[in-house]
């Protein structure tokens, strides 16, 4: 029966519509019967566009989903079954105040880790406990799918401090999955990757094609590793040192192997007064102006490359294993539960999960590599700390958070952290003691 209600906070996202898009696409297998699309009161004006647009996709596609949006976020909660979150509390206006205090600083400047990562988890996690809390009340057996940045903070944050049934999700995965089935033109489900890591800071430790084992021989291969360096975004790491990492890094993980290359870049962009969202906010305002066209009727050609695309076709395949109880195999954010012993159980990894229709349990990770596993507990701990500075909202663990990451050098800890905290003042009440 089509009765599957779903919810997208943060529904005047310009992502939205590569999520109705990917819902029509998958409609035959997952009958959708109502799209709830919330936002606040400021987003009121993007909403109605992906409203319309989102109308006008539908009715192209001849199938009867209604869509609804609202800012009441308690009306479109209620007895949903699923509910996405993809929200960017204080907009893009506050992710380039963060920006530019850390450049003024010297400090590497990306929304989803570092200090203005942490910043960003610190405004945002308030928000979304006070959201699980009208999930809790008015749609207890309701799966939420968080998409939220810094995704993996955001989602440790839930269910470390609320009962909700919660996965995260990122579009790397998928991403990889797509760049190897066209490396070895090979359909994706020919394509099988075994991850580890958590989100923004994720390796993939084994590859395999059509059941044979292809890491190793790729890795030695020159022009292969070449390749995985350019469509990986790795900005051009040393094919030698990928070569005798062992594993391949996600595209995040630059701002760590070549820090001082990317914050040269960015400082003298900030001094000519470019910063690196500037980008996004080109894109989005191009984006909207073109959704917002009655004569729009599809998504524009390309978006499927634009960064956090592949976000839609992963949160739509872990909805239908949770729907139909079919337990495949997903590279989620989750609660570790032992499956890497040397973190916490409560930790949120990212690793390859069995996702089924009540619960998703990581798998057990294969012997570690020392690098990785150094690595990896550095920035767990980093992003404990921060799930516990935005509930406490203590500043001493605040300031030994963000002195802790890599990417900010402890002697500048205190000094940034006081003028990202004045910058952010009005997103903290109570205010941190």
């Amino acid at each position: 029966m089509n009765t599957i209600k779903l919810v997208v906070i943060g529904g005047g996202s310009p992502y939205t519509p590569q999520l109705i898009e990917e819902i029509i696409q998958q409609y035959e297998v997952l009958p959708v019967a109502e799209i709830w699309l919330v936002d606040i009161l400021e987003g009121r004006k993007r909403l109605s566009i992906v409203t319309n647009l989102s109308k006008r996709m539908v009715a192209r596609a001849g199938y009867p989903i209604k869509i609804i949006d609202t800012l009441d976020r308690r009306q479109a909660i209620k007895d949903a079954a699923y509910i996405i979150t993809q929200i960017r509390v204080g907009g893009l206006s506050m992710r380039q105040r963060d920006e530019s205090i850390c450049l003024k600083h010297g400090v590497i400047a990306q929304e989803t880790t570092g200090a203005a990562g942490f910043m960003n988890a610190l405004r945002t996690i308030p928000v979304m406990l006070d959201i699980c809390e009208d999930i809790e009340e008015l749609a207890p057996d309701a799966w939420l799918l968080n998409i939220t940045n810094p995704c993996g903070i955001i989602t440790e944050a839930i269910y470390k401090n609320t009962n909700i049934k919660v996965v995260g999700l990122s579009e790397t995965p998928t991403s990889f999955y797509q760049m190897f089935s066209k490396m070895y033109q090979v359909s994706k489900k020919d394509v099988n990757i075994s991850f580890v890591g958590t989100n923004h800071l994720l390796w993939v430790t084994e590859l395999f094609i059509k059941g044979k084992s292809k890491l190793t021989d790729m890795m030695l291969n020159d022009s292969t590793i070449s390749e995985v360096n350019d469509k990986s975004n790795s900005l051009g790491l040393d094919p030698f040192f990928l070569q005798t990492y062992g594993a391949i890094p996600c595209n995040y993980h630059p701002y760590y192997l070549e820090t001082e290359k990317i914050l040269t870049k960015q400082i003298e962009a900030y001094k000519e007064g470019n910063l690196p969202s500037d980008g996004r906010t080109r894109e989005e305002t191009t984006l909207f102006s073109i959704y917002e066209r009655k004569s729009t009727i599809e998504l524009p050609k390309g978006l499927e490359d634009r960064e956090g695309a592949a976000c839609a076709e992963a949160a739509i395949n872990v909805i239908k294993s949770i729907h139909y109880d079919q337990k495949q195999v997903h590279a989620v954010s989750a609660c570790n539960n032992g499956a890497i012993p040397w973190l916490p159980d409560d930790a949120c990894i990212q690793v390859n999960s069995v996702v089924e229709q009540y619960r998703i349990s990581p798998l057990n990770s294969e012997i570690i590599l020392p690098h990785i596993r150094g690595f990896l507990q550095l920035i767990k701990a980093f992003e404990e700390l921060t799930v516990e500075a935005a509930v406490t909202r203590n500043m001493g663990i605040c300031l030994q958070a963000l002195a802790l990451h890599p990417l900010v050098p402890a002697e500048k800890a205190h000094a940034l952290i006081q003028d990202l905290f004045m910058e952010n003042e009005a997103y903290f009440h109570p205010v941190f003691y």
